[in-house]
């Protein structure tokens, strides 16, 4: 049996699917003109700690955190793909319900998929990149990044590396922003090399990404 969630995720791959063959239909016109202008993408600076959501994450979901090294570690940005990553942003953005984990499952801070079609700003993020693994993304180009949001809280976004910059899918805004313009304090991130994180230079670690 479908549930009314599982019908939301077939409408996010189709709608992307879509959009993907009609974007290839069309590559005559498409140019690379079409993309975001190149820039450098996010530095990193040593090891930093996991946050403890994401640990529990990964012990119940070990293939979404595992580290593939015969992947890329970042994706070539054409206009086909470019399109189904903003398509992918914004229809899991419009088709989950925003909800705190404090209200949803009585604890600060737990990782999901939104499995339930209910989730906040990591579980929109987790499952992202779900999709875009199955839509043929290298999850280990997509990693999940914690920052400092505009109202000082921790919050959690999905990197995407690309051949032209680092990208951010976030469940604010439909846009889908080079890391620098986003107006946020980048912490951390996933490692590409290793089931671990990186520090990304911002001075305030959160111990929890419990905004919506």
């Amino acid at each position: 049996m479908t549930t009314g969630f599982g019908r939301n995720v077939k409408r996010v791959l189709v709608g992307a699917a879509l959009v993907a063959a009609a974007s290839c239909g069309a590559a005559s016109a498409q140019t690379l003109a079409a993309l975001p202008v190149p820039s450098v993408g996010a530095p990193e600076l040593g090891h930093a700690r996991p946050i403890v959501g994401w640990i529990e994450f990964c012990a119940r979901y070990a293939s979404e955190c595992a580290v593939d090294a015969s992947e890329p570690a970042q994706v070539t940005l054409t206009p086909r793909l470019w399109q189904t990553v903003t398509t992918v942003n914004r229809q899991v953005n419009t088709s989950l319900r925003a909800v705190t984990d404090q209200e949803h499952w009585g604890v600060p801070d737990r990782w999901d998929l939104a499995e339930d079609g209910s989730g906040d700003c990591e579980d929109f993020q987790l499952l992202k990149r779900k999709l875009l693994a199955q839509a043929g993304l290298p999850r280990r180009a997509m990693r999940m990044t914690v920052v400092i949001d505009e109202k000082g809280e921790g919050h959690a976004v999905l990197m995407l590396r690309t051949d032209r910059g680092d990208f951010v899918l976030d469940n604010k805004t439909s846009a889908v922003l080079p890391w620098h313009k986003t107006g946020y304090t980048y912490i951390k991130r996933e490692s590409q090399d290793a089931t671990a994180w990186v520090s990304l230079g911002g001075a305030t670690a959160p111990t929890v990404t419990a905004n919506r």
